[in-house]
């Protein structure tokens, strides 16, 4: 069983420093914090609190009970990444699934590097560090990303030089955001993939992209097939330029309406006097069975 390391257990050297910073001058504990973030020391689990700026957003519980069961055996065995606030408190910089898991293990003490970090330099390391560590979603990179071009005013290419990416790659990423809810919930999960989504990205009609997305869900596609379904639905180029008629007042809305609930391209044609048509466009026999669920009900 790993020992639960209590808060005398702490190296003298490090302790003595930590006692030391409060009544030191502003220098000297600038300096002491420095000496620390290259040394490991035992932080007490109480004294630390999550990171505001984490970019993860969902923990695996099953993996958490696991890492803990762990833990009890081997211990922490590499250290979190932490920043000091006050005498007995710190904040998480990195390593929150070690922490949760030493929480769950009982561990009364963690081993952490003591850093100095202002909320710019937390929100940036927090995120660094955890996609070099941590398996992240995409959608949790795509959040993490454009949270710091909001609140570090970076542009695409200027945040893939601090993540070690292409703007390219940054810019694919902050892409998926704009994706449907529905859609970013599956990429989540695990449904489909970074190139599904990629393929639905490419394309700008509402009812088309979500109709596809049940194709590759409900059918199992490839990156490959969705990419080619994608391509067939867009609308074939013409030379000539056909008049648009304006819907009447009202109509667009609910043309808009039906393509969302039904998951499908929808159009309202006005004959004039009330009266018009409505067409539905499926892409094969399985999507309009679920067509017909939907309308009976």
């Amino acid at each position: 069983m790993a020992k639960k390391v209590k808060k005398q257990e702490l190296g003298m050297g490090i302790r003595a420093l930590l006692s030391n910073i409060d009544s030191s001058s502003p220098e000297q504990q600038e300096e002491a914090v420095r000496e620390l973030s290259h040394t490991v020391a035992m932080i007490p689990v109480e004294q630390i609190e999550v990171n505001p700026f984490q970019p993860r957003i969902e923990f695996d519980e099953e993996a958490l009970n696991e890492l803990a069961e762990s833990l009890k055996v081997h211990g922490v065995i590499q250290p979190l990444t932490i920043r000091r606030l006050t005498a007995d408190a710190y904040q998480l910089i990195s390593g929150e699934r070690r922490l949760r898991a030493a929480k769950i293990a009982g561990l009364e003490a963690v081993p952490a590097y003591v850093r100095l970090a202002n909320d710019q330099e937390m929100l940036e390391m927090a995120l660094v560090e955890n996609i070099q560590r941590e398996d992240l979603n995409p959608i949790e990179v795509a959040i993490t990303y454009q949270r710091l071009i909001d609140e570090c005013d970076l542009t695409h290419e200027s945040l893939g030089d601090r993540v070690g990416k292409k703007r390219s790659t940054v810019t694919n990423f902050l892409g998926l955001l704009k994706l449907p809810p529905q859609i970013q919930q599956a990429l989540k999960d695990k449904r489909i993939s970074m190139g599904h989504a990629k393929a639905l990205r490419g394309i700008d009609d509402l009812a088309v992209q979500l109709s596809i997305f049940q194709e590759i869900v409900t059918k199992g596609l490839s990156v490959r097939d969705a990419e080619q379904l994608a391509r067939s639905y867009q609308e074939p180029k013409t030379t000539t330029k056909k008049a648009v008629k304006r819907l009447p007042d009202g109509y667009q809305e609910v043309q808009e309406k039906l393509s969302s609930f039904l998951g499908a391209k929808v159009q309202l044609k006005s004959q004039g006097r009330g009266k018009g048509q409505i067409v539905i466009r499926f892409g094969s026999n399985d999507d309009l069975n679920r067509l017909l669920d939907l309308i009976e009900g």
